[in-house]
C-alpha cells in the first residue's frame, strides 16, 4: 500500500512525538511540526521525517506553515492537530488574540482551513486533540479574549471546548466533501505539558503524582487509533472520544449554534490578522 501523508503539529514532545514514531515504524510518511527546532529536528532525524518549525503564538508563521505545506504535499490523508499547552496570567499574542486561545484554538483552525483544498482533495481525516479540560472551559462569543474573569485553569479549559465545537462544526461543512473529523481526550499524560504555565497543573506533572500517569505512547493509543480506524465503522466523523469510546463533554460542546458562531468569530479573527 501507498504510504499516506500525515501532518502531526506539536510533534516534538509527548504524545506527538510518540505518534510519530509509532506512525513511521508504519512505514507511513509522517510530517511532524514543532515550535523547538532543536527537538523537532531531532525527533524527524530519528524516524526519517520531514519537519518543519512554526510558533502558533504568531499565526503569520501558521499561514507560512500552510504554504509551504501545499507546495511540498499534493496530498495530505490525515492532519493531526495536536500543538497546544496551557498557559500563565492573561497575555495577548502578535495578533492580538488570549495567547491560550490562539494556540490552543484559532492556529489549528486556520491551518485546517488554508490546507482545505488539499485535504477535501485527499478525503483527509482531521484528528483533534482536546482534553477532559473542556469541562473547566465557558466559551463567551463576545469575550473571546478574555477580558473578564480570565483564569489559567478556565482558559485551557475553553480552548479544549473550542477544539470539540471545531470538530463539530467541521463536520458539519465539509463531512460531505470527504472530510472526517474527531477529537479526543488523550488522558493525563506523563509529559513536560504545563511546565512553562503558571497554572496549578504544573504542580502535577513535576511530583510524585507523576508516575501515576500514563506513558506518551499510552496517551497517544487514542489518537492512533482515529488514525488507523475508519469513520462510520470504527468511529464517527465529529464526535469527541476518550480511551477508543465516545466520551462525556461539557454541556457547550453539544450547542450546534455555538459551533456555528465561533466558526464564523474564528474566520473574523484570523482575517483580522492577515
Amino acid at each position: 500500500m501507498t504510504p499516506r501523508t500525515i501532518v502531526i503539529t506539536g510533534a516534538s514532545d509527548g504524545i506527538g512525538a510518540a505518534a510519530a514514531r509509532t506512525l513511521a515504524r508504519a512505514g507511513e510518511q509522517v510530517v511532524v511540526v514543532g515550535r523547538s527546532a532543536q527537538k523537532t529536528s531531532a525527533l524527524a532525524g530519528q524516524i526519517g521525517a520531514d519537519h518543519y518549525l512554526a510558533d502558533f503564538a504568531d499565526l503569520a508563521q501558521v499561514r507560512e506553515l500552510a504554504d509551504t505545506l501545499k507546495a511540498k504535499y499534493p496530498r495530505i490523508d490525515v492532519l493531526a492537530n495536536n500543538a497546544g499547552g496551557i498557559m500563565g496570567k492573561r497575555t495577548l499574542t502578535v495578533d492580538g488574540n488570549e495567547s491560550t486561545f490562539q494556540v490552543n484554538h484559532l492556529a489549528p483552525f486556520l491551518l485546517t482551513t488554508l490546507l482545505m483544498d488539499t485535504l477535501t482533495a485527499s478525503s483527509a481525516k482531521v484528528i483533534n486533540t482536546s482534553s477532559a479540560a473542556n469541562n473547566f472551559g465557558k466559551l463567551d462569543l463576545f469575550d473571546l479574549t478574555a477580558e473578564h474573569g480570565y483564569s489559567t485553569n478556565r482558559a485551557y479549559g475553553t480552548g479544549k471546548l473550542a477544539n470539540i465545537l471545531f470538530t463539530s462544526e467541521l463536520h458539519r461543512r465539509f463531512h460531505d466533501k470527504g472530510i472526517t473529523t474527531a477529537a479526543f481526550h488523550p488522558g493525563v499524560v506523563r509529559t513536560n505539558f504545563a511546565a512553562e504555565s503558571s497554572s496549578p497543573f504544573r504542580h502535577v506533572y513535576t511530583t510524585l503524582l507523576n508516575r501515576f500517569m500514563l506513558s506518551p505512547d499510552q496517551g497517544a493509543d487514542t489518537m492512533l487509533w482515529l488514525i488507523n480506524g475508519t469513520a462510520g465503522t470504527d468511529w464517527i466523523s465529529g464526535a469527541y472520544y476518550a480511551k477508543r469510546a465516545l466520551a462525556k463533554a461539557s454541556a457547550q460542546a453539544y450547542d450546534a449554534g455555538l459551533a456555528r458562531g465561533l466558526w464564523e468569530k474564528s474566520e473574523e479573527l484570523v482575517k483580522a490578522s492577515a
